[in-house]
């Protein structure tokens, strides 16, 4: 069984000083169809207005990832934590008992575009945790993000790993599913194929069973966030 969202279908949302792009069911927009895959509860494509943001705002019980794709983030939150998170670079605050930030863009002239994800924890109440980390790609498939902090990713609370993919044209990767797992592929940037369709920025596609494929990039500099999840909850 697999899942398929083409970019043009997800949610959207626009007030001037944000333009956000919503994989999955968020705030406003609602979906029954569209509420996540497994662990993973939101994607949100977020660009952001030079010197906007975020209002200082709480979170409880999530586990919350930052990837920037262009520009900065000005970070602020109740932990004590004053950062600047730069193009490249990922984020994770793990919400737990209850924290507030802020997030806004760093920058007066340039606009800040990044990558909110959010996936839910496997334990309720901790304290909260904040880190952030620069990860060079160091092969195609680069993991950002696994429940034990494994080859300098980030550490999360929960039994999923994210990696990034990147390809130049014609390079392929191999992904895997294994037993007892869930993959799901969003496309970051370029196009590539897979199981003979095209897929460009902004689609997703998630598989749910056991099942090896491979990605062919078919554009210079394909991107992509591939997350390796745990089974459904029932």
């Amino acid at each position: 069984m697999s899942y398929y969202r083409a970019a043009e279908q997800r949610g959207h949302a626009s007030f001037g000083w944000l333009d956000s792009h919503h994989s999955f069911s968020f705030d406003n927009y609602y979906d029954s169809e569209h509420m996540g895959v497994s662990v993973l509860r939101v994607i949100n494509d977020d660009t952001v207005a030079e010197g906007a943001g975020f209002d200082t705002h709480g979170h409880r019980d999530m586990e919350i990832i930052s990837y920037v794709l262009e520009g900065s983030i000005a970070h602020v939150d109740s932990m004590g934590h004053r950062r600047t998170v730069s193009a490249g670079e990922v984020q994770r605050m793990s919400a737990g008992s209850g924290v507030s930030h802020s997030e806004f863009n760093a920058s007066a002239t340039e606009r800040l575009r990044f990558l909110q994800i959010w996936l839910r924890p496997n334990v309720k109440g901790i304290k909260p945790e904040y880190e952030q980390a620069h990860i060079p790609q160091s092969k195609a498939l680069t993991l950002l993000v696994s429940s034990d902090g494994r080859d300098g990713s980030l550490m999360v609370h929960q039994d999923a790993s994210i990696y990034r993919l990147r390809l130049q044209h014609n390079e392929g990767a191999p992904l895997l599913v294994s037993k007892g797992r869930v993959g799901y592929l969003h496309v970051v940037s370029g196009s590539a194929e897979l199981d003979d369709s095209l897929l460009s920025a902004g689609d997703g596609f998630g598989v749910y069973q056991v099942r090896r494929f491979e990605v062919l990039a078919k554009s210079d500099n394909f991107e992509a966030l591939w997350f390796d999840l745990p089974p459904e909850e029932k």
